[in-house]
């Protein structure tokens, strides 16, 4: 609960929704300005159909974030959920939300259809939408923070049973695709222009020390760190020490992620996330000799994969080529 609160501040900016939008939806292109973002509701009402003698059955549920995007004189609205654990009926949760935005749109147009019933057809007045009433397009990013790959459906369809179903039929249910983002998996982090990308960069690299501390090092925007920013990073990488380190920083000023990754170096952070990459190493080394591999392309492999030093590559090799000898 505290991951998710986290990031709905830290989304909250409409520069950095603007941003997500552009680099998620356009590949970077530079198309939404934060002066075209609206607040919206992030309560959304999933219903029974409405008819003129009964009164609806509302369930009321909670997205993360949402906002109402002008292009021109339309809209779209365009929600943002936070995931770290794969939700398996994923698909059949995000097109509730989507629905329910829809339906949301759908009562206001009944509100202002039913001021007004001059002129209407019956099926106008019953149903409170003109033939001419439009919705908004709704689009929903999931943004996936989880270090496993996301294994489950990504479509309706994924979590359909059509065992035995004619194919006939199959084509007659509508598919819903989920639009998942695996923050970790990303490739390209330059369609971001604002901290977004310093922040999941950050996350992305979280396990490997050395590129980690190289990302720092060479980018200067690490140097002076929004506070919800750093925030997102401490929280998401589930690093203790830059928690800690908030206890020296001023409330509402600028953080220096290079300095708090040196003070985690002195008091041997970085060690601890280092025994991840260990235990990889000594994993390869010992499916290298499984397979009559020569050291020397053995010590290859490491430098290759795990991207450290020779020194410390030899260190490894004495460590872990003797033990498997045992």
């Amino acid at each position: 609960m505290e991951k998710d609160i986290l990031s709905k501040e830290f989304f909250s900016s409409d520069e950095r929704y603007a941003d997500l939008i552009n680099g998620l939806g356009f590949q970077g292109r530079q198309i939404v300005k934060k002066e075209d973002l609206q607040e919206r509701d992030t309560q959304t009402c999933v219903r029974k159909m409405p008819s003129a003698t009964k009164k609806n059955n509302t369930k009321l549920k909670n997205r993360d974030l949402i906002r109402k995007i002008a292009f021109g004189v339309n809209f779209a609205v365009i929600g943002i959920e936070n995931q770290e654990a794969v939700d398996y009926a994923l698909p059949l949760r995000s097109m509730i939300y989507d629905a329910g935005e829809y339906d949301k749109q759908a009562a206001q147009i009944r509100k202002t259809v039913r001021k007004d019933s001059v002129g209407l057809n019956a099926g106008e007045y019953l149903y409170g939408f003109k033939k001419n009433s439009r919705l908004y397009p709704t689009v929903t990013f999931i943004l996936y923070y989880g270090k496993e790959e996301w294994d489950g459906a990504k479509d309706l369809y994924g979590i359909l049973n059509f065992d035995e179903i004619p194919l006939e039929i199959k084509k007659l249910v509508q598919n819903y695709k989920v639009h998942i983002i695996e923050v970790r998996k990303l490739k390209d982090t330059t369609i971001f222009k604002t901290d977004i990308r310093q922040v999941f960069d950050f996350i992305r690299y979280s396990e490997n020390p050395q590129k980690l501390k190289e990302l720092v090092e060479h980018d200067e925007a690490y140097q002076s760190m929004e506070e919800d920013a750093y925030d997102m990073v401490a929280a998401y990488t589930d690093t203790k020490g830059l928690v800690n380190m908030k206890k020296y920083h001023k409330k509402g000023e600028k953080i220096n992620m290079c300095g708090a990754i040196s003070a985690l170096v002195s008091e041997g952070e970085m060690k601890g996330m280092e025994k991840g990459v260990e235990r990889g190493i000594k994993a390869l080394i010992e499916t290298c000799r499984e397979f009559n591999i020569s050291q020397e392309e053995t010590f290859s492999q490491i430098i290759a994969k795990f991207n450290i030093s020779t020194d410390d590559t030899e260190i490894y090799m004495n460590k872990y080529w003797k033990e498997t000898d045992k």
